[in-house]
């Protein structure tokens, strides 16, 4: 560890417990010269050594551990933003990934796929279970509401529902690209342990789905065009995007913009008429 980088990790420490009020753990403030905590309290409070804890303010003592630093994060109650930070700063890579399953999105993130018009937009977890979505997704890919959670599964549709390998131009090409980005996802986001019942299902259910699991390919989601047919509006050109949430690394969100004028007109037509009719237009189409 450099000494820039022993001074920034000390830095970034004392600042962290400058912020807390010791009063939030039992800690008196009569006598403070400062505020926040004191490096003692602080050792304390993530059992570890306080002469180690002082060494680690100073730039000393070498690369604290991942089992020190996870205890300091617990003691300074750091953000999963703060931690990645705090372990970038003492040892130059963020800590391994552990898979935690996803809560649901918040009112805001709700809204800003409902703002989407015309583009059919979702939210999915690491796993690939899709947890939310707006109109125009429900009425051009997948109507998810009429559907159970767990079989919002965007393999499962993709290798388990008939009508959605009617809807694709290119199933061999899509159901490849799914696996392929599924795998770099589930592993990015350590949830291998996770998903490895949807796995074994899916291999007993499908042997193209094993045949391509077997291959053990790797992508990225990205961008590109993604072409369907939809059962009410025929062939539809479509260009998709994917985006990391910010502050949610456990979700990831999609976003299809109509290619053409036309293909957005088409669009607005087909949700126009499944908000009259009360239901929505089911492609079986997710991927």
């Amino acid at each position: 560890m450099t000494e820039k980088t022993e001074s920034a990790l000390g830095s970034y420490l004392k600042d962290r417990r400058s912020r807390i009020d010791p009063a939030t753990f039992g800690f008196s403030t009569i006598r403070r010269r400062t505020s926040g905590l004191r490096r003692e309290e602080v050792a304390q409070l993530s059992n570890i050594s306080p002469t180690w804890y002082t060494w680690l303010e100073q730039g000393r003592g070498g690369a604290p551990s991942v089992d020190v630093l996870n205890r300091i994060a617990a003691g300074l109650m750091l953000t999963e933003q703060e931690r990645e930070h705090l372990f970038m700063l003492a040892r130059g890579h963020p800590p391994d990934v552990k898979y935690r399953p996803t809560e649901g999105v918040t009112p805001r993130l709700q809204r800003l796929l409902d703002a989407l018009e015309v583009s059919p937009a979702f939210i999915r977890t690491a796993t690939w279970d899709v947890v939310a979505w707006n109109r125009a997704a429900a009425a051009v890919l997948t109507d998810y509401g009429s559907l159970p959670p767990e079989e919002r599964n965007i393999l499962r549709l993709i290798f388990c529902n008939a009508r959605v390998r009617r809807a694709q131009t290119d199933w061999e090409g899509v159901a490849r690209f799914v696996v392929s980005t599924f795998r770099t996802d589930v592993t990015r986001a350590g949830a291998s342990a996770e998903v490895q019942r949807l796995v074994e299902e899916l291999i007993k259910l499908s042997p193209e789905f094993e045949a391509l699991w077997k291959d053990k390919d790797v992508r990225v989601y990205g961008e590109g065009i993604k072409r369907l047919n939809h059962a009410s509006i025929g062939l539809i050109e479509l260009e998709y995007s994917g985006f990391a949430v910010d502050g949610r690394p456990d979700l990831g969100m999609v976003v299809y913009n109509p290619s053409t004028s036309a293909d957005a007109s088409r669009i607005r037509t087909l949700i126009a008429d499944a908000a009259s009719s009360g239901s929505s237009a089911m492609t079986a189409f997710a991927a």
